[in-house]
């Protein structure tokens, strides 16, 4: 195997990736003025074709080698998932995007839009390549979490709580957002027979649940960082964990990529259905 890794060129893909983020991490954090609308995009653009070649070097296959109309599709799929995350924060009121009012209604929609899209692509493509650490199969045979019936409505409504107290009291149950809506999505992938993370863990196999979690936090710290000197930006505003940060991030806030990644992951196979396109265990 690893003999096979040694022989397999880098896709010249991951090549144009690396040379998207140099390009537009240099641009964004160099020019003066509004940049980060129209960079946003190039650089995980990037950032997702530099992962997934780096994944199919290690592995000898990755999303968009299994199939580019559904690597296309998880651009489609992202922009309306963080769209939802958006609505949300209108009422806990977590981030705000400063530049804002630089743009019209449209305007904003439109790059706003273009910006989201790159979401699922860079957290799945991430946690792929994550996926590929020799010790990641150490995670294969774990305590197996049997999701029946009971235990799947206990878990929705679960979630169903969480979120009337994240919409009751915004300022205290902020957190139940990054696992609210995993609560409530899971069971019914489980239900109707889609893959799930649930599916995994009944058979002991904790891989994809560790690859989700550590990819989205790869993609977390190049989010905050590449935000850090950009413009437009989004700052936060969270209640009594405001600080110690990093970059722009309160540090606790970080523990909420990893259920994050979980609930794209469902939100995923809530729009895809039994398509099993994502590839987390090997």
């Amino acid at each position: 195997m690893h003999g096979d890794r040694g022989r397999r060129p880098f896709p010249l893909y991951g090549w144009f990736g690396l040379a998207l983020i140099l390009l537009f991490w240099a641009l964004n954090w160099g020019l003066e003025g509004p940049r980060t609308h129209w960079g946003f995009f190039p650089l995980w653009l990037g950032f997702s074709l530099l992962m997934d070649a780096w994944t199919w070097k290690r592995a000898g296959n990755s999303l968009l080698r299994r199939s580019a109309r559904r690597y296309v599709g998880l651009f489609l799929v992202s922009a309306p998932a963080w769209w939802l995350f958006e609505f949300f924060n209108l009422r806990t009121r977590n981030w705000t995007y400063v530049g804002r009012e630089l743009f019209s209604d449209w305007e904003y929609a439109f790059w706003a839009t273009l910006s989201f899209s790159t979401v699922m692509p860079a957290v799945f493509g991430a946690a792929e390549w994550v996926s590929t650490w020799p010790g990641m199969a150490r995670f294969r045979s774990g305590p197996r979490l049997r999701p029946d019936r009971r235990f799947c409505v206990g878990m929705w409504l679960c979630g169903v709580a969480m979120m009337v107290a994240l919409w009751l009291w915004p300022r205290y149950a902020f957190s139940l957002l990054w696992g609210a809506i995993y609560c409530l999505l899971e069971p019914i992938n489980v239900l109707w027979g889609r893959p799930s993370l649930l599916g995994y863990t009944a058979q002991g196999d904790w891989r994809p649940v560790i690859a989700l979690g550590l990819g989205a936090l790869l993609c977390g710290f190049f989010w905050e960082l590449w935000n850090w000197r950009a413009y437009p930006k989004w700052v936060y505003n969270v209640p009594f964990v405001d600080r110690p940060r990093i970059f722009e991030m309160p540090l606790l806030g970080y523990l909420g990529y990893p259920p994050f990644a979980w609930e794209l992951f469902a939100l995923y196979h809530i729009v895809a259905g039994r398509v099993r396109y994502l590839r987390l265990a090997r």
